[in-house]
């Protein structure tokens, strides 16, 4: 019998430290969820938060960061728990001096290493008592589009007011010499040089215009590159003849690319036309293509002068003329190469330049092949691989194009 109520007593000291281990342990664990406890915002205010749709940031009175959304890190605004810019800072410290709401726009670097600038619109503004609020707005690309959009209207004012001008000047010309004949038919010739000029531009104005406002990913069909190249060359054919240029194609695809075959002929076709105007007479313009590696290239290329690395900087640009003059003679708008780049980059793909002078130059459009598609899906190879428009035909191979603005 004493044995068993020494038992018992052993047992009941045993509940009893059982029983004050778990007390303290749920002590203990509170203490730690206390210390640890997110922070907590105003009533409602995570909530509004988490369907507000732009990029935010909470910080608390030393500025370190309670809240950030995903898109505050992708921004490069907060990394860690802290805000990265200086600017942002002071907005944060001026709403919490004043007690006013702040709204600026800055340029920002998205990355630690400078690379890149983001443009945000962003709001600062108290939340509660003891939070700042920054909402940020990306404004990028509506400013680079702006920017974009103010330059050609300026850049098209100038372009379309040197033939508007001509045209006006030869027009009083004609009327003053109205009796004789040889200088009729000069000032005749010249006005309707500066009129096709005029056209030229205008419809290239309406190319460019067009294409800002084609939606390829939801317009696009499968595109045979191989009817692309021949439509582009058939429309090429007159000019070359004119200056007796063989245009040689060399090579066929039997993938398809995703996009529209209108604006991939319009781009080729550019290449090509600018290739035959700033290319001597008798010589030739070669055209290749190939697939590899889910990419499906088109080089065209010619034996002109070439350009130097300054001008391959700036050939895509809008209006920018490698050789002026020379480019007003051979009717030349500036806008066919950037017309290509718009229309390759809206089809997901690029377009480089390979060029030295005096050793003409090669511009590739590389555009990913359809994914998805079979081998019965692409259309029957036409009966030659290689072909030229002219009799004088040459080999493509080793043929570099010549580049400058179309």
């Amino acid at each position: 019998m004493l044995i068993g109520v020494i038992a018992g007593l052993v047992g009941l000291s045993f509940g009893i430290f059982g029983v004050l281990a778990f007390r303290v342990s749920e002590q203990q664990r509170k203490l730690v969820d206390v210390e640890f406890d997110e922070p907590a915002l105003p009533p409602g205010a995570a909530e509004v938060l988490a369907v507000v749709g732009r990029a935010f940031v909470v910080v608390d009175a030393i500025d370190g960061v309670v809240r950030a959304s995903p898109a505050a890190y992708a921004f490069g605004l907060v990394r860690g728990h802290t805000v990265v810019h200086k600017q942002l800072l002071d907005m944060t410290a001026r709403v919490r001096r004043d007690g006013v709401i702040l709204e600026k726009q800055f340029e920002l670097p998205r990355g630690p290493l400078g690379q890149g600038t983001i443009v945000v619109q962003v709001r600062a503004a108290m939340l509660g008592e003891e939070y700042i609020l920054l909402l940020a707005d990306d404004r990028t690309e509506i400013t680079r589009t702006e920017e974009i959009r103010n330059d050609f209207v300026a850049n098209v004012s100038h372009e379309l007011k040197t033939p508007v001008g001509a045209i006006s000047l030869l027009a009083e010309a004609l009327e003053s010499s109205a009796d004789d004949e040889v200088a009729v038919r000069r000032f005749a010739k010249r006005m309707q040089k500066e009129s096709t000029r005029l056209a030229a531009l205008v419809q290239d104005i309406i190319e460019l215009s067009r294409l800002q406002g084609a939606n390829v990913a939801q317009r696009g069909h499968p595109v045979d590159i191989n009817a692309v190249i021949t439509e582009a060359v058939d429309r090429s054919q007159l000019p070359a003849e004119s200056k007796n240029i063989s245009i040689v194609v060399g090579g066929h695809v039997d993938a398809m690319v995703y996009g529209d075959q209108d604006l991939l002929v319009t781009a080729l076709r550019n290449l090509i036309d600018n290739a035959i105007r700033y290319s001597p007479e008798n010589t030739r313009v070669g055209i290749g293509v190939r697939a590899k590696a889910g990419l499906i290239s088109i080089s065209v290329t010619d034996q002109g002068d070439g350009m130097s690395p300054e001008d391959q900087e700036r050939v895509f640009e809008r209006f920018y003329r490698v050789d002026a003059a020379r480019s007003r003679q051979t009717g030349g708008t500036g806008l066919g190469l950037s017309i290509v780049k718009h229309v390759i980059s809206n089809h997901g793909g690029e377009v480089t330049l390979w060029s030295q002078p005096g050793q003409g130059s090669t511009f590739t459009i590389r555009l990913p092949e359809m994914e998805g598609q079979d081998d019965g899906d692409a259309p029957a190879a036409p009966a030659a691989a290689a072909r030229s428009t002219s009799p004088h035909s040459h080999d493509a191979t080793g043929v570099h194009e010549q580049g400058a603005s179309a």
